[in-house]
């Protein structure tokens, strides 16, 4: 037994504990039989293993999981990739700009940590190269989180900012660590923990997006009781298996408001006697968060 700290798609590296890592590839009957998943075995994931005639080591069984967290993959509307199994938490990882932060990429993935029932944070990163104007929405964009219950941090992998705190949340957990390409994910796993020695990208002048350094999702332990998972930039997220019904209930903030509609099956989009739109209309629930919900609501891919 043993748990997978890589994947490559074809192969994973297992930690087999005392030291002893074992490169592997996946027993055939396991794919079939999870055939809706690009990826049936996802870093974080506990396995059997076993060496077959040619002494290769094969996956035979995959142990339950206690979460995982999944999306639908990429021009793949009918299939899912699951990024990790088994964590403790999500750290997203956003920049201002270079590349633009996405408000309504966050919040698709804050509603799918909610949907699995796995805590998060939000690292607001490369406040360095922020301006006067950048400053006064990471101010906002903190308050808006921080009010729906989430921690949120504002650092620089340069000067070093806010890392300490960071640091604090990241002990003794298992963290999968995501975001768009470019938002300084490397460089500041790189400042926090510097033997890891990541490979760092820039953003393209012409895109102002980033390039991937990740190309692959993999396990690191930086520190005897801390773990990481580093993963690919994500480009966009598609909701997994969440309904229309249930998409309300995994907005923390509209919460409260939830059995004070007049109806039991309300959507929150045009009801009468809606106490989520009435929330909003009163400023007690951001405006910014509630366009989100109807972006998702009404957008039949889920995905930004």
């Amino acid at each position: 037994m043993g748990m997978v700290t890589k994947s490559t798609g074809s192969w994973y590296e297992v930690d087999a504990g005392h030291g002893q890592v074992l490169k592997c590839r996946l027993r055939g009957k396991i794919r079939l039989d999870d055939a809706g998943k690009t990826n049936p075995v996802a870093v974080g994931d506990h396995v059997m293993v076993h060496l077959d005639d040619h002494e290769e080591a094969v996956i035979t069984e995959i142990l339950p999981r206690t979460n995982h967290i999944i999306r639908k993959a990429t021009n793949l509307s009918r299939q899912q990739h699951v990024l990790a199994a088994n964590i403790d938490q999500v750290m997203i990882v956003a920049s201002l700009s270079r590349p633009k932060i996405s408000p309504g990429f966050i919040d698709r993935y804050l509603v799918t940590t909610e949907a699995y029932g796995i805590h998060s944070i939000l690292v607001l990163n490369k406040l360095d190269q922020w301006s006067a104007q950048e400053v006064e929405q990471a101010n906002e964009l903190r308050s808006i989180y921080t009010n729906a219950g989430y921690s949120v941090f504002c650092t620089s992998a340069i000067r070093g900012d806010g890392l300490d705190s960071v640091r604090d949340h990241l002990s003794s957990k298992i963290t999968l660590i995501s975001g768009f390409s470019g938002v300084g994910k490397s460089s500041l796993l790189n400042k926090l923990f510097g033997h890891l020695n990541l490979k760092t990208g820039e953003v393209s002048q012409f895109s102002r997006k980033g390039t991937h350094t990740t190309t692959f999702a993999q396990m690191f332990t930086p520190e005897p009781d801390l773990r990481i998972i580093d993963t690919p930039g994500i480009k966009e997220w598609g909701l997994a298996d969440i309904s229309g019904y249930e998409l309300g209930h995994h907005f923390p903030e509209f919460r409260s408001y939830l059995p004070q509609c007049h109806f039991n099956t309300c959507t929150h989009a045009h009801e009468p006697q809606c106490a989520v739109r009435e929330a909003v209309e009163g400023g007690k629930i951001p405006r910014q968060r509630y366009k989100s919900y109807l972006s998702m609501l009404l957008n039949e891919d889920n995905r930004a």
